[in-house]
């Protein structure tokens, strides 16, 4: 227990030192260099995280106290980690994929100059820092240090080549829509010292802890937290920035969408478990589970019609992080953090083959002015294809059981929840296919500059490509049903100290009906394949009309907002500066220094120097005076 607490820190200190190193060093350092030491830390933290895991796995959980960061009075919120299974797996998740994410950066972005390309690195680091500070806090206030960590690495990656505008309104848009969850989190935090007088997770989820809390209080709260979780894992309403984030380098989509970011909000949710387990709390499951439905459809029906490699990718991470709420609403926590695992897995390799993809086609991600890819770029094509398997949930593929995990809890809730997420999980299928094809069957469609240059990526890029296959591959058998293999639930075994509550939810259906449920989503999985296969196998390019053309734009969801809420701020932005700044403010500012200079004019006059000008003022003054003695005064 001594060995995880003395070496605990470590695991973000060093992305902490990676990030000082290269960007103090960046006018110094070669790219060389820079690679070294970013990807050498994250690393380091990678295996660190092993050793922490395999020592959780043995039953060595412990609070790291380091000293107190905040005492107010009674209130003491110290500097402390929280070391147990939860925590332990996602540190595996964040370190791994991010040092496979580092690797890749190095050749991706080797075009960019020494400067800026350690500037890279060190946002990257400062952004894994972040994250493993938000899983490892102790209490709820330094996992909200890394909460804002992680918002502020996302603006400044997202924002990276700062000189499109473009880009930069990508990032002040999911930098300003992030604060809107973060107030939600950050009242919750005050309302949960306000009633339970601390903030560290063993306190607030003791028995003592949680009667002090008033059913109303739990409603409040789980509900604060909830809408934080909201603007970090894009759900409605709060979704949009996340499709604008791919404005950033590809190796960022992936950092963000894949094992970081969008997964903080599953994480806190998942963490206070127990608060989301109470009778209190019914109101809140629900209200997650229609929120993560109505997203993963949504985002999902957007994805079928949208030609941006990467904007397919990201509104199919909305519609998963959709399931993954789906699963929170319906109690099955272990579900979620399942999904996290395997999406992780899958996304990050999407991310990345998209990446090799642009790579070869000189900077163009319209899927329209692709096709054929898979005879030049064979590695990438073949691991983009288990990708795109492991999320469409067929088996033994690793989203086939954290799906099949999902879509059983919500038929255990509703039949009519089930039948629903089954449809958003086929159209899944459908995009996915229908963005491989499009890209790596038929004829290729691009410029013939285009063809002429279409080239397999270097190592450095297609390395993690097949880790990240063989783990879409193995990934998911962490996770086996009972139905398969009594004793198989590894990771629901593992986390179950944690997440008791929810645990062994799936044996209360018999396995005749999980078997037909699962040869169900199975068998109508393959006929969405097959039958993408059959529409894009000869694709020719058309201008979408209809719903096609509504679904292209985004359900106009994006001109809604800028209708609604955008453009209305902006107005009340200019009548705030044109009339109450410019005519108010200032109106009232000018006044008083033409109201002194005007009263000293007049009061100059006085000082003539005519002396019978004193003496009228004098015997005025005299009259003044007696009058107010004889008639005023009593």
């Amino acid at each position: 227990m001594n060995n995880v607490l003395n070496i605990a820190y470590w695991i973000p200190l060093l992305p902490l030192i990676g990030f000082l190193i290269n960007g103090l060093g960046r006018k110094h350092l070669s790219k060389t260099a820079t690679g070294i030491i970013g990807s050498g830390v994250i690393l380091g933290a990678f295996v660190l995280s092993i050793w922490v895991f395999l020592e959780v796995k043995g039953g060595n959980t412990h609070d790291a106290h380091y000293f107190d960061f905040i005492s107010v009075g009674d209130l003491k919120i110290p500097f402390s980690f929280k070391i147990d299974q939860l925590s332990s797996l996602f540190l595996l998740i964040i370190t791994g994929v991010g040092f496979l994410i580092h690797v890749y950066s190095t050749a991706y972005m080797h075009e960019e100059k020494s400067e800026h390309f350690s500037r890279y690195f060190a946002y990257l680091n400062l952004f894994v820092f972040s994250m493993l500070l938000l899983v490892m806090g102790g209490n709820f206030v330094i996992m909200f240090i890394g909460w804002e960590g992680v918002g502020l690495c996302s603006y400044l990656l997202i924002g990276f080549w700062f000189k499109n505008q473009e880009y930069n309104k990508a990032a002040n848009k999911a930098f300003i829509m992030n604060r809107i969850g973060d107030l939600a989190f950050l009242i919750a935090i005050f309302w949960i010292i306000a009633k339970v007088g601390s903030v560290n997770y063993t306190d607030v989820f003791s028995a003592a802890g949680l009667a002090k809390l008033k059913a109303a209080d739990v409603v409040i709260i789980t509900i604060l937290l909830f809408v934080g979780a909201t603007g970090k894992s894009a759900q409605i309403p709060l979704y949009t920035w996340l499709p604008d984030a791919m404005a950033g380098p590809t190796p960022v989509s992936a950092l963000i969408h894949a094992a970081t970011m969008v997964t903080a909000g599953i994480y806190m949710i998942a963490r206070c478990n127990v608060l989301y387990s109470l009778d209190a709390a019914e109101i809140t499951r629900n209200i997650i589970a229609y929120t993560g439905l109505a997203t993963a459809l949504l985002a999902a029906s957007i994805a079928l019609k949208q030609n941006d490699i990467k904007k397919v990718l990201a509104y199919s991470t909305v519609s998963q992080l959709g399931f993954m709420f789906l699963a929170l609403g319906c109690g099955a926590y272990t579900a979620a953090v399942f999904h996290v695992m395997t999406h992780a897995f899958f996304k990050a390799l999407l991310f990345l083959g998209s990446g090799s993809v642009i790579h070869a086609m000189g900077g163009d991600q319209d899927i329209r002015n692709m096709g054929g890819l898979s005879k030049k770029l064979k590695i990438t094509y073949i691991t983009f294809l288990i990708g795109c398997i492991a999320i469409a949930g067929i088996p033994p593929f690793s989203g086939f059981f954290s799906k099949d995990a999902i879509l059983l809890s919500a038929y255990l809730k509703s039949p009519v929840l089930y039948g629903i997420a089954l449809f958003a999980a086929l159209l899944t299928a459908f995009y996915m296919f229908r963005l491989l094809f499009l890209t790596f069957t038929g004829k290729f469609r691009g410029t013939h500059d285009q063809e002429h240059h279409l080239h397999e990526s270097p190592a450095a890029m297609t390395i993690p490509l097949i880790i990240l296959a063989v783990l879409s591959v193995i990934g998911g058998f962490v996770g086996i049903p009972a139905v398969f293999a009594e004793g198989g639930d590894k990771l629901g075994a593992f986390l179950s100290p944690v997440i008791a509550a929810a645990h062994g939810e799936a044996h209360h259906v018999t396995h005749s009906t999980e078997y037909m449920l699962m040869g169900l989503s199975t068998a109508l999985v393959l006929i969405m394949i097959v039958f993408a296969w059959f529409r894009f196998r000869n694709y020719q390019r058309s201008e979408a009309t209809g719903l096609g053309k509504v679904l292209e734009n985004k359900w106009y969801v994006d001109e809604l907002y800028d209708k609604i809420f955008v453009q209305p701020l902006h107005r009340f932005g200019g009548f705030l500066k044109n009339i109450i700044e410019n005519k108010v403010v200032d109106g009232m500012v000018n006044a008083v220094g033409k109201g002194v200079n005007y009263g000293s004019r007049q009061l100059r006059l006085l000082q003539s120097g005519q002396v019978g000008n004193y003496v009228l003022l004098m015997v005025l003054g005299i009259i003044v005076l007696l009058a107010i003695q004889f008639f005023i005064r009593k």
